[in-house]
C-alpha cells in the first residue's frame, strides 16, 4: 500500500527523543513522532497524596494538554475555559496508567512523580509519543532522585519500560503509526500501550467504519506490538 510519506504499512515515522529539554525539572524530553511533537516533564515531589501516606507507597500521574496552535486552527486553552475536556481527560488517565503498570510504587516509596505532556505539535499519535516519551522524562526524574537520596540505596522502581503506538486499517490494509491524515481516513483506530517485554497494557480499537474480524484484530494486536519493542530499543538508546 503506498502511504503519504512513503511509509511502508508497517513502518514507523522517524522517531526522535531529545532528553533534558527543560533546565530545572528532573525529567524532560521532546519527543518526536514524525510531525507530532509532544514535551514530558517529570516533577518529583517528596511526599504522597493524603490517601496514601502511611502506606509506605509512592504515586505517579499524568496531565496531558494541547497548545492552542498545535493544530491547524487555533483552540481555545481549556484553563480560559475554565473546564477539562472529556478528551483531555481520558488521554491523562491513559498516560498515568500506563505508567503506573511500569513502577513498583513500594519501592518509589512515599515520593509523587507528576508527568506534564504538553502537544507542541500535532499530526497523529499525540497519545501514544505522550506515553512513550514520558517513560524516558520518567527513567530521567528517578534516576535523579536516587542520586539525590530521594529513593531507597538499591531499589529499583521501574519493573519495564512501556511505550505506546496507533494502529489502524486503511483501505483494508493493518497500517502502523497513523499520521493525521491517515487517522481521519481509517476504518479502524487503535492505540496499543506495551511494556517492554511484550505484555499489554491497554488497548484501544473501534471501528470507525466497516467492523473487524478477530483475524484482523490479530494483526493490528501484531503490527501493534512489533512497533511498540522498536520503541523499546529507540528508548533504550535515548537513555544510554
Amino acid at each position: 500500500m503506498s502511504r503519504l510519506d512513503g511509509r511502508s504499512n508497517d513502518q514507523l515515522r522517524a522517531v526522535k527523543f531529545t532528553r533534558n529539554w527543560l533546565n530545572n525539572a528532573e525529567g524532560s524530553v521532546l519527543v518526536e513522532f514524525g510531525n507530532t511533537r509532544v514535551l514530558c516533564v517529570a516533577s518529583f515531589t517528596p511526599g504522597v497524596p493524603r490517601w496514601l501516606v502511611g502506606k509506605g507507597e509512592g504515586w505517579v500521574t499524568s496531565e496531558y494538554a494541547m497548545l492552542p496552535r498545535a493544530t491547524h486552527t487555533r483552540s481555545d486553552r481549556e484553563s480560559v475555559k475554565g473546564k477539562l475536556g472529556g478528551r483531555t481527560q481520558e488521554i491523562s488517565r491513559l498516560v498515568g496508567r500506563s505508567l503506573r503498570g511500569v513502577v513498583d510504587m513500594k519501592a518509589l516509596g512515599e515520593n509523587t512523580i507528576v508527568i506534564d505532556c504538553d502537544v507542541l505539535q500535532a499530526d497523529g499519535g499525540t497519545r501514544t509519543a505522550a506515553i512513550t516519551g514520558a517513560y524516558v522524562a520518567l527513567a530521567d526524574a528517578i534516576s535523579w532522585a536516587k542520586a539525590k537520596g530521594h529513593i531507597t540505596a538499591g531499589a529499583n522502581p521501574l519493573k519495564q519500560s512501556v511505550a505506546a503506538i496507533s494502529v489502524g486499517i486503511i483501505n483494508g490494509t493493518p497500517t502502523l503509526d497513523l499520521c493525521y491524515e491517515e487517522d481521519v481516513a481509517a476504518q479502524t483506530d487503535m492505540n496499543i500501550v506495551c511494556t517492554g517485554d511484550g505484555n499489554f497494557i491497554e488497548v484501544q480499537g473501534t471501528a470507525e467504519g466497516k467492523p473487524f474480524d478477530r483475524q484482523l484484530l490479530d494483526r493490528l494486536l501484531d503490527l501493534g506490538a512489533a512497533g511498540c519493542a522498536q520503541l523499546t530499543k529507540l528508548q533504550i538508546s535515548a537513555l544510554s
